[in-house]
């Protein structure tokens, strides 16, 4: 661990001298990597924001009561990937945008960009506080003696501030690399060792309580709930900032699109081979209190080389999703609220612009800290605040395919009605009329657009789809 740890520094602040050494200045270079990503980085950037805490620990947790099924959650991630390769990736990085929210006020006038950048903030910071959720958890079952529950998150949180604010987007690049060859390196030799430890998978299996949910593709989740994710991470795709960020900072359209496809490909197994690691922690940890610990536990007993790699692993991917995110909750705290807010007639230097940018890193870090103390269930908390992005995706792919349908007050009332739906689902159980909030995001979010198509007879601006007209 402290190797790797060593390692992730090492790699920023060489990041930051590739930075230093650049023609790219400003939050350009700090923020976008100087739109510069070959697809490779692309992908690994791609990959390691989609397995994170959830897609881990979050997994085994879900698999330690449900099965194999939950695997679902990171192939449906997978999916996503590739279908946003094949569809907008390009089309993202022709524009000349750094947000979502930007995007949406070109469109469809300034409160849409407020709005959406307070919406945006909102689905990032709930992802980027279950990061410190997962990585405490790791410290705690690896050094039980040194870290409780909560230093353990204050330990992970001062590793991914670090990372972020020395060598920004660029070293977030570069680090994902090394982590994602580190994650599968980990899963693939601990799930081998486990397995060996415990007398083979025959064995573990006939542990397991009698049930014929635990292999099963679907049946512990339930076909609803693997639909949802497939919903929910085909919507929040394209258009979740972290996301589109990577694709606006690849060197040209044909690397956006390239490494989004090779990225989905990339992350599509993790989530089934993680589930695995919770069916395991079903057999030989039954009653365990907190099953967040179902896979740092199982790990604490097999070979600890082995184990400590995996658990490295399992913290990569902690950081390989926390420095996305933060970069990305960072881009929009300054470009769609402290820009527009404070420095809207002013020019900013680009050491300035660097500062403020890193001074949004840590305001933004505090926050989700904070609220990583009271998040509870790891994918249930997720995927909720991820449906907001319903109305971000409908509004993208109507400017795509149906822009004769697009108004000037559509961004503005659509993400509206997506908050909306969302709080009600979160704060009023009367409103959980279906299995998932997304199967009401998306009725709602369309019935709401159609409505403005008729009432508004202004055109929006566009933006996405002008490469195509």
């Amino acid at each position: 661990m402290i190797a790797y740890i060593a390692l992730l520094f090492g790699v920023s602040l060489k990041a930051l001298q590739i930075q230093r050494r650049s023609h790219i200045e400003g939050a350009m270079g700090y923020l976008l990597a100087g739109r510069n990503l070959p697809p490779v980085v692309v992908a690994a950037m791609l990959a390691g924001l989609a397995i994170g805490g959830a897609s881990t620990v979050g997994v085994a947790q879900n698999a330690y009561t449900k099965g194999l099924s939950a695997g679902w959650y990171n192939a449906a991630w997978g999916v996503a990937g590739i279908v946003v390769g094949l569809v907008a990736a390009g089309f993202f990085r022709k524009m000349n945008v750094r947000t979502v929210p930007e995007m949406m006020g070109r469109m469809f006038g300034p409160g849409a960009r407020v709005l959406g950048a307070v919406a945006q903030l909102v689905i990032q910071m709930v992802i980027t506080s279950l990061q410190y959720v997962a990585g405490g958890a790791v410290l705690t079952a690896l050094l039980p003696d040194i870290f409780t529950f909560q230093t353990g998150m204050m330990a992970t949180a001062a590793i991914f501030i670090g990372v972020t604010l020395i060598g920004g987007y660029l070293a977030g690049g570069l680090v994902n690399v090394i982590n994602v060859v580190v994650i599968y390196g980990g899963i693939i030799a601990a799930l081998v060792s486990a397995s060996g430890t415990f007398g083979g998978f025959g064995p573990i299996m006939a542990e397991l309580p009698p049930s014929d949910i635990w292999l099963d593709w679907t049946s512990g989740m339930g076909t609803a709930m693997v639909c949802a994710w497939m919903a929910v991470m085909i919507t929040q795709a394209f258009s979740v900032q972290a996301i589109n960020q990577i694709a606006f900072a690849a060197r040209d359209g044909r690397s956006a699109r390239n490494g989004f496809i090779l990225g989905g490909i990339i992350i599509l197994p993790v989530g089934f081979l993680c589930a695995l690691f919770g069916v395991m922690a079903a057999a030989k940890f039954p009653g365990l209190e907190n099953s967040a610990m179902a896979l740092p536990a199982l790990v604490t007993s097999i070979s600890p080389a082995i184990g400590g790699l995996l658990l490295a692993g399992l913290w990569a991917a902690d950081i390989s999703t926390a420095v996305g995110l933060l970069l990305g909750s960072a881009t929009l705290t300054l470009e769609d609220l402290v820009k527009p807010l404070f420095f809207q007639k002013k020019e900013l230097d680009p050491e300035r612009e660097v500062f403020l940018s890193r001074i949004c890193v840590v305001i933004v870090s505090v926050l989700t800290f904070f609220l990583a103390l009271s998040v509870v269930g790891i994918l249930k908390t997720l995927t909720s605040a991820l449906a907001v992005t319903a109305s971000f995706t409908l509004l993208i792919l109507a400017d795509l395919f149906i822009p004769s349908l697009c108004r000037r007050g559509s961004g503005f009332w659509t993400i509206l009605a997506s908050l909306i739906v969302w709080a009600g689902w979160t704060f009023f159980p009367a409103t959980h009329v279906v299995s998932h909030v997304i199967y009401l995001e998306w009725p709602v979010c369309i019935a709401v657009f159609l409505l403005v198509a008729l009432i508004d007879r202004r055109p929006a601006g566009r933006i996405i789809g002008e490469d195509r007209a």
